[in-house]
């Protein structure tokens, strides 16, 4: 029997899934394509690679889509990849002594670095998200499918680079994603996870009014505990000082401070915040907001990267921070102070 598959759905994914069964094939011993409808070189382009290619009927189900791929491996371990990511680093945790030929009890997560070139989130954003099954595991959901199994969770040190979310393929994929979590929240209006995805895909694109509404709904369902919690605080700060909404971010910033009193995505954001805070009042800028942002910059610089936070993004425990810290004196006329920091950043930015 296989010991590891790499096991992906796609449709239309001419352009990037040669480089996604590059990075794979040397850490896997078979790659097996669900093809959902290409009428590109998608499927020619995975023979190319190695791929073992099975044609599928779309039925707007992503769960489905996954669990038909699934059922084509024989492996003991499968490696579920999308065609617009790669194996970046860590591949070594794929290996035998971490993923016995007999199969495991366990279910491996893996951190995804999403790149993004929208101005809501700039920079590789980090999730961690359950990639490495045991055999017989399987999905469900429409849309943002997640495998159900009771087995217990284990973080790998692999690491996936993702594009799908930068403004050239969110254009090309259009509103797949938003149809299919408005067909979800029908059936499942208190899902708070559902509005979370949704309230990212207005994010994504830019949608400031929309993107408040979801995220705060989401805020309003989702218990505090959930493992996305951390990501749902920061991009909603984001999304109500991007709507106007300056008082709601400052309030469900003062509410959740004491959760993440190491996050430096939370106290960046609390930067952004008090700096708009000190445009919209000047005359307590100075004695008030601009000291604030100051320190909270400050603070995150202190904190360091936390890369094993969901939904960090990299550079805000790091060059990010002392950038804005060197615009900051900059502005300030604080010479020294600011190309203490500007030195900074470029030395973090390596």
């Amino acid at each position: 029997m296989t010991r590891l598959a790499m096991v992906m759905i796609a449709k239309d994914e001419a352009g990037a899934i040669g480089r996604a069964l590059r990075s794979a094939r040397p850490h896997v011993d078979k790659m097996i394509v669900l093809d959902t409808g290409s009428v590109d070189a998608t499927c020619e382009i995975a023979r190319t690679e190695g791929a073992e290619v099975r044609p599928f009927v779309w039925i707007d189900d992503f769960a489905a889509a996954r669990n038909a791929a699934l059922s084509h491996s024989d492996a003991n371990w499968n490696l579920v990849l999308d065609a617009d990511e790669w194996v970046e680093a860590g591949a070594e945790a794929l290996g035998p002594q971490f993923l016995p030929p007999g199969g495991g009890g366990l279910i491996g997560e893996v951190r995804i670095e999403n790149l993004t070139d929208q101005s809501g989130g700039a920079g590789r954003a980090q999730s961690w998200i359950a990639r490495i099954l045991p055999r017989g595991v399987s999905y469900e959901g429409r849309i943002h499918e997640q495998p159900v199994s009771d087995l217990p969770r284990k973080r790998f040190a692999l690491s996936l680079g993702h594009d799908g979310y930068t403004a050239e393929n969110l254009a090309r994929k259009g509103a797949r994603n938003e149809t299919l979590i408005m067909r979800e929240l029908q059936d499942a209006p208190e899902d708070a996870y559902l509005w979370f995805q949704l309230a990212k895909e207005h994010q994504a694109r830019e949608r400031a009014q929309h993107a408040a509404i979801c995220f705060t709904e989401a805020l309003r369902l989702a218990p505090a505990d959930v493992a996305y919690r951390h990501a749902l605080v920061v991009r909603a700060l984001m999304a109500l000082k991007a709507n106007g909404q300056l008082a709601d971010a400052l309030a469900l910033a003062e509410a959740e401070v004491v959760n993440w009193r190491r996050s430096p995505d939370f106290y960046f954001v609390i930067g952004d915040l008090y700096l708009e805070a000190a445009s919209q009042e000047p005359d307590r800028a100075l004695d008030h907001f601009l000291p604030v942002a100051e320190s909270a910059w400050k603070r995150c610089l202190e904190i360091g990267e936390r890369p094993d936070l969901d939904g960090a993004v990299a550079g805000r425990g790091g060059f990010m921070a002392a950038h804005n810290l060197s615009i900051f004196y900059e502005t300030l006329r604080r010479q020294g102070e600011a190309a203490k920091y500007a030195d900074l950043a470029r030395r973090l930015r390596g």
